[in-house]
């Protein structure tokens, strides 16, 4: 049998504060020793000795993941909702308050890490998302690679490029970045985690093989960087190369770009970790958020609060900031805390179904919520210009569209543009997936003056099209709208009887 788990003495040395409690019965109980026996089974399905090895870890810390679950399941691990308050004052910064560097030194310390494992699944896509066109037929990946060769070159330092991919991307990844051998900036990759999903009756793995198929896997969310940089020889690699500080987002928010007026305040407030967050709005009300619990800084993402608690937490007027992912982190203090087995983060527990319909969970976790273990962990309240995600067809319609325009990798806001705000765009489910996006839009419409814009239902857009003010666009069942070329929509609302719609249309576009 392989040596899947250490010998007691060394695995309890791992083991550290509230987990600790019943840690023992969890990992005797029956329920955890029929999953170390499974997952002792998965390594034994691994032959080249390397690749076992490296299995056998992984599976390690997910055993130490579901122990944790099966302990604060059976304590019943509930957080106390009359505890937690509203973040202080000192717990988040407003980012105006900010100094910008005296100098671009300080670059020299840094390193930027993109959580590239995501497969854009939701929009249609079955490759990395990161491979994505967004605008002027450049990818997410483009647009990283150009902003941090413009950083290099123009500051005459060295901030190298990590990728973090999946098993779900790293393929796709390793392809794509062959292309940027002849840019000015060193990129690394490397591969977080793959756990095996968990049948939610027997609390069994799903996979039977180690190359069993990819559906019966999983990335457990952002929260496993950290394990991955240590396991990875990744976060060694850049202390030794003199990199003190890491800014890390996700690959697909535009807005996060490399700010040294936050890599300065780093510095001088000697904060070992930072979370970018941002004024929540309706939109925003499911993000996670930073709290203060029992005087400490913690982040509350919404799968974790008791359903009675929900709509508090939706709530703009008690929790007014949202987590926007982008986080600066002290690597040496990373180091300190891997080191001392202690990045226990909150356990997500993310329910999904498998193909037959079987129901499984995956146990996941949040890279921001380890601002508890981090001294001088704050909040930086930054504009909502650094928050650009595209999680679907809607987001991409606004990136593409003229409100933006790029510099040097980097999305401007168009000058022309009258109003702060950027218009609120609602595509149907017709427009969902990326092929039926691009289909539907000849050209991207001219949205410089649109507040709002709602299309449902068969809706095609011609070139050339103006959308102005308040625009509602709804096909009904059975119908198709055609948006001819050259027409203007100003604070319009269009539905009903195709002829007349396409007729009006017509007089509409000759005579605005």
């Amino acid at each position: 049998m392989a040596q899947l788990l250490p010998r007691a003495d060394s695995f309890n040395a791992r083991v550290r504060g509230s987990s600790h409690v019943d840690f023992k019965t969890a990992t005797t109980g029956v329920i955890g020793k029929a999953m170390r026996n499974e997952l002792s089974r998965l390594v034994n399905t691994v032959d080249d000795p390397q690749t076992k090895k490296a299995f056998d870890t992984e599976m390690q810390s997910f055993f130490y993941l579901f122990t944790r679950y099966l302990a604060e399941r059976a304590q019943n691990h509930d957080l106390d909702w009359d505890r937690i308050k509203s973040p202080g004052e000192d717990q988040i910064v407003p980012y105006s308050s900010l100094t910008p560097p005296k100098d671009t030194s300080a670059l020299n310390k840094l390193a930027v890490l993109k959580v590239n494992g995501g497969l854009g699944t939701s929009m249609g896509m079955t490759g990395a998302k990161s491979a994505l066109e967004v605008k002027d037929d450049m990818t997410f990946l483009d647009l990283t690679v150009r902003q941090i060769e413009h950083l290099n070159t123009t500051n005459k330092v060295d901030v190298p490029l990590i990728l973090m991919t999946s098993f779900n991307t790293h393929e796709d990844t390793l392809r794509i970045i062959k292309k940027y051998a002849n840019q000015q900036l060193r990129i690394t990759t490397f591969n977080q985690s793959r756990y095996p999903r968990i049948f939610k009756e027997s609390l069994l793995p799903c996979p039977k093989t180690a190359d069993d198929d990819k559906k019966n896997w999983y990335p457990p969310g952002h929260g496993d960087l950290y394990n991955a940089l240590l396991h990875s020889g990744v976060l060694d690699q850049l202390i030794s190369e003199g990199k003190e500080y890491l800014f890390v987002s996700n690959s697909d928010n535009l807005g996060a770009v490399v700010d040294q007026s936050i890599l300065q305040h780093m510095i001088d407030t000697q904060a070992e970790f930072l979370m970018e967050v941002t004024d929540k709005t309706k939109a925003d009300i499911k993000g996670g958020t930073l709290v203060d619990y029992e005087g400490s800084i913690r982040l509350l993402e919404v799968a974790q609060v008791p359903s009675e608690h929900v709509e508090d937490f939706k709530s703009v007027r008690k929790f007014k900031i949202f987590n926007t992912n982008n986080i600066w982190i002290n690597l040496q203090a990373l180091k300190r805390i891997m080191e001392q087995d202690s990045m226990d983060l909150e356990i997500i527990i993310n329910p999904k179904q498998t193909d037959d319909g079987q129901a499984v969970i995956q146990l996941e976790t949040a890279a921001g919520a380890a601002i508890k273990h981090f001294k001088g962990a704050h909040g930086i309240n930054v504009p909502r210009s650094r928050f650009l995600p595209v999680k679907s067809c809607s987001d991409l319609l606004l990136i593409k569209s003229d409100i933006y325009s790029l510099e040097h990798g980097e999305l401007v806001i168009n000058p022309s543009r009258m109003f702060e705000n950027t218009p609120v765009i609602k595509l149907g489910d017709h427009f969902k997936k990326i092929q039926q996006f691009q289909k539907r839009f000849k050209k991207i419409p001219k949205v410089l003056e649109l507040d709002h814009l709602t299309v449902t239902g068969d809706v095609y857009f011609g070139r050339n099209v103006t959308l102005r003010g308040t625009v509602i666009i709804v096909a009904n069942e059975g119908q198709r709208i055609d948006i001819p070329d050259g027409c203007i929509l100003e604070n319009r609302l269009l539905s009903g009887n195709l002829n007349m719609i396409v007729s009006l249309l017509f007089i509409y576009s000759r005579f605005p």
